[in-house]
């Protein structure tokens, strides 16, 4: 369970270290080929989707990385949401103060969170918890 675990927190890492980029060409272009009611919801990425789906355990689901992982990832799809909103509506500069701001916030600690998960995660496989 822990590498299955692991694999898909390195995964998520990488995928939403990728938004930033997707959000500047958003910004820039002032188009998307996603909606932002779309990127608004939490469970239609990757990650997401097993975060929400039915391989995860209740213990783990009621542990407190779980807990705060769950809702730092929903808060990280709420403000590229809003980055997403202000590109499309044409306000780059709102746009751009967002994503610099805010959402380079919260995406800095979804992204620490899901290491020290990672760790914790890759600690108990090794000390055979």
């Amino acid at each position: 369970m822990s590498t299955t675990f692991v694999r898909e927190i390195n995964d998520a890492i990488g995928a939403h270290g990728a938004w930033k980029l997707k959000l500047r060409t958003a910004i820039s272009a002032g188009r998307s080929d996603v909606e932002p009611a779309t990127v608004r919801c939490d469970d239609r990425c990757a990650f997401g989707r097993w975060l929400h789906g039915p391989t995860i355990d209740g213990h783990t689901r009621s542990g407190k990385p779980y807990q705060v992982i769950h809702r730092l990832h929903a808060e990280f799809h709420q403000t590229a949401a809003t980055v997403l909103e202000h590109a499309l509506a044409g306000r780059k500069e709102q746009a751009t103060e967002f994503l610099d701001g805010e959402f380079k916030e919260r995406s800095e600690k979804l992204v620490r969170a899901l290491t020290r998960w990672k760790g914790e995660l890759q600690s108990s496989t090794i000390l055979g918890a």
